[in-house]
């Protein structure tokens, strides 16, 4: 009867209509951004958002729902408080990030006595609250049916977004105006067989631009233990409120273990696109490292035959008798490596199980994480690539099969110990197995962050594909390197709506890259496809291709095309130059959907590479080089569009050429429709 009372009464209201009876107001560090937190007469705890008299959140309700009426708060106290901080990145977009923030803790009691804090935190880029519930007497558990954390809107404006899939996060994102956001409209998709949409919802990171140019991007931060948030969308009213994944198994979305803190519920605030790339906002938001030591993970580029799988050469199965991950094949893939200074090497399809890993509905048990197939010597490959200089990185696609990977996580770990393999990546395609559970809910949460400890123990890295959302974890859990959680570059092999298009990326930029390093895969040479698959193409220019190794952050890069589309093109050197790990890393310019322009110094040296990308339309660019060091001039080698390439007739045209500059200079860029360029800065002496 306890746990009954307590979820009567843990209900906060979903609207805050009537007026503060006590209210209290936080600033941001530099003044600009103020929270006002108060609870209505009623009772009720609400928020608003400001940037001087400039409303960008109006008056928003907070909420729990247990399944009971509202309860009637009282309000006990009122704490603020101030971080200042600075911690470093073992590895990222840069060394050293600052953590400035005011901070305010709201206690909250019942009649019957029962308790919760809000937590806000008000930096110069943005809100963030969450809820902490202590234990409740003697109980120790509480099941969340919702959660009613709302975000009103004061005005229209235009978004990018992703429907609210439970399952996936592979769709092209849409423009259009809040107020026009139809994401039921996504339900069925050819490409995306499980995909699942239940409300008018979007995913986060979800941007928006008002009218008056400031920018917000919705997000959440320290996932752990509770489902993936998505945002309601009251078209009509402008107002977004938080939907849980839920599950079919369960008649609640999350099980709440006492005492329990909510992920942050973030919206972070800029006055321009650039802005929103900059901030390390999420990354703030999760506590401090749990490893002391992640160095036996090195960023790196590497190779494998994932896209000749994708283009149908090779295949991840035995039985079809073009399988792709052969001793002699990798060998091969591992010299190129070698040749080229490219670290690592990803092998998929090297273990038993691929014949029957999709399309088939009982799939447990399918896959073993140790047993090679007949024709691959792991232990002879992983011994061949470290005499190279070339390391391996283990494979392992559950096929969503999450009970088979969780009794061999071990196991499977253990083995890569043993042979010194320090990164995995991890997959996840097809319907969750067991039935009822979805890829974005507190299951998968829970199994993901399994999988993070487990690896942790082991010293390895874990690059998750068809993922939960980052959410900035890496700074609690650096071995956590990268992830997918995007539509990727394979669509461009095999999908039937034509691939990604060329403002993708520029997208991508401002909204999931948000949630932290993606491996997209870029660096594609042969953007025709042709003879493989003529009917597909890579909708960016060459130049494009090049800068996104720049743009699109990550620490682990792919080297993906067929290595004869390499070997003596000139425009290659910059692939085997471009730094993947970061001492400091400046947006330049960019706007949502059109363009993006990055610069980023390699971590403990000199060099500065620089990556710009646009969409449909062409682009000039005149680009401060302020960045670069006093007293000292750079070689500076640009890979740029051909006066006369284009993303759909001619997008392997490119042009070399070669500048000496120094700080204070200025860069001109010419960019093609679908184009780009990558530029290389490195001292003279």
């Amino acid at each position: 009867m306890r746990l009954i009372l307590i979820c009567a009464i843990l209900v906060l209201a979903a609207a805050c209509s009537k007026p503060a009876s006590q209210q209290v107001q936080l600033s941001s560090p530099d003044g600009l951004l103020q929270a006002e937190v108060y609870l209505t007469a009623d009772g009720q705890p609400g928020y608003r958002l400001l940037r001087g008299e400039v409303v960008l959140i109006d008056s928003s309700s907070l909420g729990l729902d247990f399944g009971g009426k509202a309860a009637t708060w009282d309000w006990q106290s009122a704490e603020t408080d101030s971080i200042r901080e600075s911690w470093e990145m073992p590895w990222g977009e840069q060394r050293v990030v600052e953590n400035h923030a005011n901070s305010l803790s709201l206690r909250l009691r019942t009649g019957q006595d029962l308790q919760m804090t809000l937590h806000f935190r008000l930096s110069n880029d943005g809100l963030a609250f969450r809820y902490e519930l202590p234990a409740q007497g003697n109980d120790s558990v509480l099941y969340l049916r919702e959660e009613l954390s709302a975000f009103n809107l004061p005005a229209d404006a235009t978004a990018w977004w992703l429907p609210g899939d439970w399952d996936i996060n592979e769709h092209l994102y849409t423009r259009s105006a809040v107020s026009k956001i139809n994401a039921l409209s996504k339900r069925n998709h050819p490409n995306l067989a499980q995909t699942y949409i239940p409300h008018n919802a979007v995913l986060t990171p979800f941007t928006q631009r008002r009218a008056d140019g400031i920018h917000l991007a919705f997000h959440e931060a320290s996932l752990v233990d509770y489902p993936e948030m998505t945002l309601g969308v009251d078209t009509n009213n402008l107002r977004l409120n938080s939907i849980l994944v839920g599950s079919d198994n369960t008649p609640y979305k999350a099980e709440l273990r006492l005492p329990f803190k909510t992920p942050w519920r973030v919206v972070m605030v800029s006055q321009n696109a650039a802005g929103l790339l900059a901030s390390r906002l999420i990354d703030n938001l999760n506590e401090p490292a749990k490893l002391a030591d992640v160095s036996w993970f090195k960023p790196t580029k590497y190779v494998g035959m994932w896209w000749q799988m994708h283009l149908g050469i090779n295949s991840w199965d035995m039985a079809s008798g073009k399988h792709g991950a052969t001793t002699a094949k990798v060998k091969e893939l591992i010299d190129f490596a070698a040749e080229n200074g490219i670290g690592a090497i990803l092998v998929e399809g090297w273990n038993t199980g691929w014949e029957h890993w999709i399309g088939f509905e009982d799939r447990e048990g399918v896959f073993d994480f140790v047993t090679p197939y007949a024709d691959y010597d792991l232990e002879g490959i992983v011994a061949y690539g470290r005499a190279k200089g070339v390391e391996l990185i283990m494979h392992h696609e559950t096929s969503s099969a999450v009970t088979t990977y969780d009794q061999q996580l071990d196991t499977a770990y253990r083995l890569m110990d043993r042979l010194g393999i320090r990164a995995v990546k991890t997959g996840y395609v097809g319907k969750i197995i067991p039935k009822g559970e979805y890829h974005h809910g507190q299951y998968m949460v829970r199994h993901h962050h399994r999988v993070i400890e487990k690896a942790a123990q082991y010293r390895v890295a874990v690059n998750a594909h068809e993922p939960i959302k980052g959410a900035g974890i890496r700074r609690t859990w650096p071995n956590v390197i990268s992830r997918e959680g995007l539509r990727g570059q394979e669509f461009n092999a095999w999908s039937s709506d034509g691939g990604n298009p060329p403002d993708h990326l520029p997208t991508v930029a401002f909204t999931r890259l948000l949630d932290g390093p993606i491996d997209y895969t870029p660096g594609i040479f042969n953007l025709s496809l042709k003879p493989h698959k003529p009917n597909n193409q890579v909708n960016t220019t060459l130049a494009h291709q090049l800068a996104l190794y720049v743009v699109i952050y990550s620490p682990i890069q792919m080297v993906p095309d067929l290595p004869e589309h390499y070997r003596g093109h000139p425009a290659f050197q910059f692939i085997r130059d471009v730094a993947v790990d970061w001492e400091q890393s400046r947006v330049l310019a960019g706007e949502v959907g059109e363009y993006a322009v990055v610069a980023r110094q390699e971590r403990g040296g000199d060099r500065w590479f620089l990556g710009a990308i646009t969409g449909y339309e062409a682009r000039q660019l005149d680009l401060p080089l302020d960045f670069l060091a006093s007293g000292k001039k750079y070689r500076v080698v640009v890979y740029e569009d051909a006066p006369d390439a284009h993303w759909q007739n001619k997008p392997a045209a490119y042009n070399i050429r070669t500048l000496e500059l120094q700080k204070g200079d200025r860069l001109q860029l010419s960019l093609a429709p679908g184009g780009g360029a990558a530029v290389s800065l490195v001292p003279v002496n």
